[in-house]
């Protein structure tokens, strides 16, 4: 007969087993709400401050991967220190981080916050937060192609390298999950006032 904890995790936790990731567990939102209701976990974000500010698991606390310092994370022996972002990229990324500062094991939530979301689970909203990152992101964006697209019209084509270079940074935005634009944006100062 297994055990409890053998149980437990071949039903809610995957494991990778990349080499630098044979220590990082995934947990599914329907067994975070029960640790959470249990309050044995520890939820950390790794979002930036506008996004959390917006919208967030409650109790969870901020440790953006910007900025990420392994020593900023709380740890408690009795509880499972759970990352989690929007999608779980970020997550995983800041996991990465904790394993080179020495950690064996690392939990993070599968999918982040737009799985737990569409499992129904409960968020805070705060809706006088920044606008999100990804209207910000689209808004810049568009605008730089649009101005690069009336510039290239009615003065010299060479502005039409503008909306270029912004169409294959999202490309490359997409194919890596990774936005250099909204990286930058994200340090703006209204989105540090959270």
């Amino acid at each position: 007969m297994k055990s409890m904890n053998e149980s437990m995790n071949e039903t809610h936790f995957n494991y990778f087993s990349q080499p630098q990731r044979d220590c990082l567990k995934t947990i599914d939102p329907s067994y975070l709400n029960t640790l959470l209701s249990q309050q044995v976990v520890t939820l950390v974000d790794v979002r930036e401050p506008s996004e959390h500010a917006s919208e967030k698991i409650p109790g969870s606390i901020l440790v953006p991967l910007s900025k990420f310092d392994p020593n900023r994370v709380p740890f408690d022996a009795n509880k499972t220190t759970v990352l989690y972002c929007r999608t779980g990229n970020r997550s995983a990324q800041a996991a990465q981080k904790l394993f080179a500062a020495g950690m064996n094991e690392v939990t993070h939530l599968e999918g982040g916050l737009l799985a737990w979301a569409q499992a129904g689970y409960p968020t805070e909203v705060n809706k006088n937060a920044p606008i999100s990152l990804m209207r910000q992101v689209q808004i810049v964006a568009g605008s730089l192609v649009v101005i690069g697209t009336v510039l290239g019209a009615f003065g010299s084509p060479w502005f039409l390298l503008l909306s270029g270079f912004v169409g294959s940074g999202l490309v490359f935005a997409g194919i890596t999950d990774t936005c250099a634009l909204g990286m930058l944006l994200a340090k703006m100062p209204w989105n540090q006032r959270v």
